[in-house]
């Protein structure tokens, strides 16, 4: 036991080191001497210090906050934008939509960008009652009936428990709110991923989905070019040990406000920029550099160490499967068999739309290519050559290109 611990403090002392020789480069590729010498801050939007219902109100949309419950007992807040600046005297019934964040987002991730270019406002303005989700252990979903987020229990959760508990929670409790029979469905990333999980294995609640739009889904990652990506190809006990058991990439108050200062900075604006370029992919002119610091105010929001040991396992396999709990008696009270089943997507009859980048490192076509065939009722895709992964919520031509066809297919399909 002795001897582990050792390991463990070793290959962390040696991760911390490696962080900040990383953190040391880019710094000196990014700024001069001479520049830190004359470094100013520049203004810092105050949507940076803004929480989820702030960043819709500040834009003049009404808002509003729910709590819902999973079996498992965990406590999600979703937010909601009723109705748009544009229909406010309207009182016919707008059909909902829900909108599913991915790995390591929040549900400000559509509403961070200005109201003609943020999807959740789009959809608001063209009549749409707009639910937004949040997954259990980000930022705004902390919290358990009888756990506390210091226990690891709290944190022993993949994206298979998101499918299974959280997706049909929320929207079971959006159509009981809204009285409607069916909605619409948007999922970015692995906010697609658990869609085409639930939307396989629960055939009742998948008659109820109107449409399923897709946007970068990740399902197979085994072209994934992303830095990130090949970090997952270190062996699976070395990964535990670097992670832990509980939570990663919580960004709490304090850290926050560090961030967004350092990002305030526009000789460091570039470097922030960057950090979320690596992961996903370069499309730079796409984004609206001004408005960094009101992204990485929000992005990382967390997950647990153990979701992102699920997507390493996938990484290993090159399947698109259920979470290894490594030992044959959890398995197979999981899902009644020794080893974690493929998922089924061809299970799935949800009528679904697909919008993929050419260069996305996340979403690889060549991974997308796998995909598609397993889609039985494939209604509209369309790949975008030059979009990376975060043009799907922060793209700055995103309305023209995807958001409108969006629109376009739900006022097609009531």
């Amino acid at each position: 036991r002795a001897t582990l611990l050792t390991g463990e403090c070793s290959v962390l002392h040696r991760t911390k080191m490696w962080l900040f020789i990383t953190v040391a480069y880019l710094l000196q590729a990014t700024v001069s001497p001479e520049g830190l010498k004359r470094v100013k801050r520049d203004h810092v939007d105050p949507e940076a210090y803004m929480n989820i219902s702030e960043l819709i109100t500040y834009r003049g949309y009404p808002s509003e906050e729910y709590e819902v419950v999973t079996e498992d007992g965990y406590i999600l807040n979703i937010n909601r934008i009723p109705y748009g600046i544009e229909n406010q005297g309207n009182t016919v019934v707008k059909p909902a939509v829900f909108l599913q964040h991915g790995l390591l987002g929040d549900a400000s991730n559509w509403v961070t960008n200005l109201a003609n270019n943020s999807l959740g406002f789009i959809l608001a303005d063209a009549g749409y009652d707009v639910w937004m989700g949040n997954n259990r252990g980000n930022t705004w979903s902390r919290r358990h009936m009888n756990l506390s987020v210091e226990k690891e229990e709290f944190w022993s959760f993949s994206f298979d428990e998101m499918a299974k508990f959280d997706l049909p929670a929320v929207l079971n409790f959006i159509m009981q709110k809204t009285g409607q029979e069916q909605l619409y469905y948007v999922g970015y990333s692995q906010g697609a991923t658990i869609a085409l999980i639930t939307f396989s294995t629960m055939p009742q609640l998948a008659k109820r989905i109107k449409l399923y739009f897709a946007l970068a889904p990740v399902t197979t990652v085994k072209y994934a070019r992303s830095p990130a990506v090949k970090l997952l190809h270190l062996p699976e006990m070395l990964l535990r040990g670097l992670l832990g058991r509980k939570e990663l990439f919580h960004q709490s108050e304090w850290l926050r406000k560090l961030i967004v200062s350092f990002c305030g900075h526009s000789i460091f604006a570039k470097l922030c920029g960057n950090v979320f370029f690596i992961l996903g992919g370069y499309n730079v002119n796409n984004i609206n550099m001004s408005r960094v610091n009101v992204y990485v105010a929000r992005a990382p929001a967390g997950t647990s160490a153990q979701n992102i040991i699920h997507w390493s396992q996938i990484v290993h396999s090159g399947e698109f499967q259920a979470y290894n709990w490594r030992s044959r008696t959890k398995n197979m009270a999981k899902y009644a068999q020794a080893t974690p089943p493929l998922y089924k997507i061809k299970d799935m009859t949800v009528p679904t739309a697909i919008w993929t980048g050419g260069k996305d490192l996340l979403a690889d076509l060549k991974d997308i290519n796998i995909l598609l065939p397993q889609i039985i009722n494939l209604v509209h895709y369309k790949n975008i050559p030059e979009w990376a992964h975060l043009d799907f919520i922060w793209g700055l031509d995103a309305p023209l290109r995807m958001y409108n066809e969006i629109v376009d297919l739900m006022e097609k399909n009531p």
